[in-house]
């Protein structure tokens, strides 16, 4: 393997990992958010809903 191969090897690995830590915590942010949005959503129908305790027709 000639220098440059190794060098340019050597760039290619280090842009890869610098996407990675780029992309996947922006990945994580947005599903941690959307479960939160579903937690808050699944809080207001329960809150809505009438209980089994009360009366209804």
């Amino acid at each position: 393997m000639s220098y440059f191969k190794y060098v340019a090897m050597a760039y290619a690995v280090f842009f890869i990992v610098l996407a990675w830590d780029f992309i996947v915590p922006r990945m994580q942010i947005r599903r941690h958010l959307r479960d939160a949005r579903g937690r808050i959503a699944r809080d207001k129908r329960a809150k809505a809903a009438p209980s089994d305790e009360e009366l209804s027709r």
